[in-house]
């Protein structure tokens, strides 16, 4: 889950008629998604700071988060119980993506000794729906559900690139450009500029923005109407894979496997 827990005021408009926005389901969302990695345990107030919602309203979400099974508690604090993997387990079940990049993924990783990921664009940050990894390469355990900054990514900015120019627009008044190392791009302008080359050459390579020692190329999934379905990168370490290598073995192969997934994924 992601680092910083929206509060129920950082919510969407809604743009759905008066009567079927369910405020209390935003609000049990909300709770859900205020646990990470940083909040593993939380007291009632403490869910009520990070969500935004009065202390009663956070008592009744967690109480009846806890009756269903999705929470546990030992009467001060709140954790999230095993069967919340449920609710993202329907996802991958429901849809036929994830399904059809892991054996692409595991293949890629076997070929090149190196770990290989794929995700989709959810609101400022990408999330991974597959992976196949051989060795740790960053300092957050990454998995199925992972969410990372869209902007410092390698298929974070396959995906960006991929946007219509308004969504494009949307995203970089919306989301601030943090400086995560000393390399990361926060200039809104030059990441307009190193998009459109993504456009243009069909492939990310971000070196050490993200973290330092860490280097990844990602390419485009498409579907046979062109459209951008998912990213899928290789993330290496920077001190023994050179950008140079990166561009010369590994990208061709990202490449490949991208393209014989075209034909499965329909139009």
């Amino acid at each position: 889950m992601s680092a910083h827990a929206p509060t129920l005021e950082a919510e969407p408009a809604r743009s759905e008629p008066e009567g079927f926005f369910v405020e209390a389901l935003a609000r049990g969302l909300s709770v859900i998604r205020c646990f990470d990695e940083a909040h593993e345990r939380l007291t009632i107030s403490e869910v009520a700071r990070l969500t935004g919602l009065s202390r009663a309203t956070a008592r009744r979400s967690l109480l009846t988060l806890h009756a269903l099974g999705y929470v546990a508690t030992d009467g001060k604090q709140f954790w999230l119980t095993p069967k919340i993997l449920s609710l993202g387990h329907a996802y991958l079940s429901s849809t036929p993506l994830p399904r059809l990049l892991q054996p692409v993924l595991e293949e890629v990783s076997a070929g090149l000794h190196e770990s290989c990921s794929a995700s989709i664009l959810d609101g400022e940050e990408i999330v991974y729906i597959a992976r196949a990894a051989t060795r740790r390469v960053i300092s957050v355990g990454l998995g199925v559900g992972s969410r990372l900054p869209a902007y410092c990514t390698s298929m974070g900015r396959v995906l960006l690139a991929a946007l219509e120019p308004e969504a494009l627009e949307a995203y970089l008044a919306q989301t601030p450009l943090r400086p995560l190392t000393p390399h990361t791009l926060t200039d809104p302008a030059r990441l307009r500029q190193e998009l459109e080359r993504v456009r243009q050459q069909g492939y990310a390579l971000v070196d050490q923005e993200l973290e330092l020692g860490l280097r990844s190329v990602a390419v485009p999934v498409r579907n046979a109407r062109g459209r951008v379905l998912a990213a899928m990168n290789v993330g290496v370490q920077a001190g023994r894979v050179s950008r140079e290598e990166l561009m010369e073995r590994v990208l061709p192969v990202l490449r490949q496997a991208a393209d014989s997934l075209v034909p499965l994924l329909g139009v």
